[in-house]
C-alpha cells in the first residue's frame, strides 16, 4: 500500500529512485545491495525501502542481496525512449 508523502520526501524518493535505476541499467547484470547502496550514497535502510517501491512498479528485480533492472526497464532503455 502506498502511503501520502510530502513533497519534499517524494522529491527526495524520485532523486534516489531516479539514481538506483541509472546504476541498475549500466552494462552490469546484477548490483549486491551494499555495492548499490554504496554507489547510491545510501544507508542500507534507505536503498532497501527505495528498492521495494521500485520492485512494486516492475523496474527492479530483487534477488536476495543481488539487484537488476526487470526486463521491461531493460527493453525501455534499449529502445532509447528515455533521454538522459
Amino acid at each position: 500500500m502506498r502511503h501520502h508523502r510530502t513533497q519534499a520526501g517524494s522529491d527526495e524518493h524520485h532523486r534516489l529512485d531516479r539514481a538506483i535505476v541509472l546504476e541498475l541499467l549500466e552494462d552490469r547484470e546484477r548490483w549486491p545491495r551494499d555495492e548499490l547502496a554504496a554507489s547510491v550514497r545510501v544507508d542500507r535502510s534507505v536503498l532497501d525501502d527505495a528498492l521495494e517501491r521500485l520492485k512494486a512498479d516492475g523496474v527492479a528485480v530483487i534477488d536476495g542481496e543481488d539487484v537488476r533492472a526487470s526486463p521491461c526497464a531493460r527493453r525501455i532503455d534499449a529502445l532509447e525512449l528515455i533521454g538522459i
